[in-house]
């Protein structure tokens, strides 16, 4: 049964061996010349800013196409929407309806007013933040754990805890297909040009069927264990997948090949994000940092101090801000009340 990565906690997963390495694993010599600069750009803009957006555990981060909202999900069963002013994020809209956690969500690839939630209420629902309202509900099998918004804006997949995944016309709100699957279905992604569905399950292989046809192309074996998530880079040269072994591999999408991996984290991967060029790959897990790694070397760019596990983490579409959330909790009166904060990194030093 799939289990969303929100939930896994260390008894889930386990701890994986300290600084494993993927025999495919490389060493570049010397930082480049965009690490530098990076690192630079990095130095003068290190603050990371709190904002109170649900009143439990945020299980999902994303922006809008245009990068003017941030929109997030939690176990409160709500929705919030940011506007993105200058520094910081301004809470516009809480989104409510869903008798469950909102455990995933994302927008629209092309329309910054359209978002969908999926929730462990056995629905999936579409908002429009022009009118703040929910425009469509859908009703699904099972409790909803993950969900993607198909590149040309026409289809959203949603898969449940039973490792079904329901394709649903965005226009007319109707099921188009439906498939039970055989495995633990994780994480799930259309790349790029919107031929070819992709799936990481619970054997560590990434499965990828043909789209719209949904005919299985191919299956690689990815990780030695579970392998929880999968990220396309904007330019569509690569897409990443995190792994319970704690390893973070990069793929040419071509080829089908792995490039490279990433192997700083010794917790079980449970978020990816590419930056907007391509050239910035965030990965997160229990560990209490963010790692930011140069995707063409596997460089060590920067890290991002957490005081806790993170989730999401989210690249801005156009900017180097990274949002993200934790399991942080509010320590101020309640050492077990959940924060709900959103996290902003990438915001100018103080004067």
């Amino acid at each position: 049964m799939a289990v969303p990565a929100a939930a896994m906690g260390p008894s889930a997963l386990g701890q994986s061996g300290q600084g494993s390495m993927a025999p495919w694993c490389s060493v570049s010599s010397g930082p480049s010349r965009y690490v530098l600069g990076m690192q630079e750009l990095f130095r003068g803009h290190s603050k990371t800013r709190e904002f109170p957006a649900h009143s439990a555990k945020v299980h999902s981060v994303a922006w809008s196409c245009d990068g003017r909202r941030l929109a997030s999900g939690s176990f409160d069963k709500t929705a919030s929407v940011f506007l993105l002013e200058k520094d910081r994020l301004v809470k516009e809209n809480n989104y409510r309806g869903h008798g469950d956690s909102v455990d995933q969500l994302c927008w629209h690839p092309s329309n910054p007013d359209l978002f969908v939630t999926a929730s462990g209420d056995k629905t999936i629902r579409i908002w429009d933040v022009r009118t703040t309202k929910c425009i469509a509900t859908v009703n699904t099998k099972g409790e909803n754990i993950n969900i993607c918004w198909s590149p040309d804006g026409q289809t959203i997949a949603v898969g449940n805890k039973d490792d079904v995944v329901t394709f649903i016309d965005a226009k007319t709100h109707r099921s188009k297909a439906e498939e039970q699957f055989k495995f633990e279905v994780n994480e799930i992604s259309w790349n790029n040009d919107n031929n070819m569905f992709f799936l990481t399950n619970g054997n560590g292989c990434i499965n990828i069927l043909s789209y719209p046809e949904l005919k299985p192309v191919q299956s690689i074996n990815a990780h030695p264990s579970n392998c929880i998530c999968i990220k396309f880079d904007p330019m569509g040269k690569y897409f990443a997948t995190g792994s319970a072994d704690a390893l973070v591999s990069l793929w040419d999408v071509d080829e089908l090949v792995c490039v490279r991996c990433f192997s700083r984290l010794d917790w079980p991967v449970r978020t990816l994000s590419f930056s907007h060029d391509g050239k910035m790959l965030a990965s997160a897990s229990e560990d209490h940092f963010i790692d930011i790694a140069e995707v063409e070397t596997g460089d060590k760019l920067w890290e991002v101090q957490c005081e806790s596990p993170t989730f999401t983490v989210a690249w801005h579409p156009k900017r180097p801000l990274l949002a993200f959330a934790c399991d942080d909790k509010d320590g101020k009166y309640d050492s077990s009340r959940e924060a709900g904060t959103v996290k902003l990194f990438g915001l100018p030093n103080d004067p």
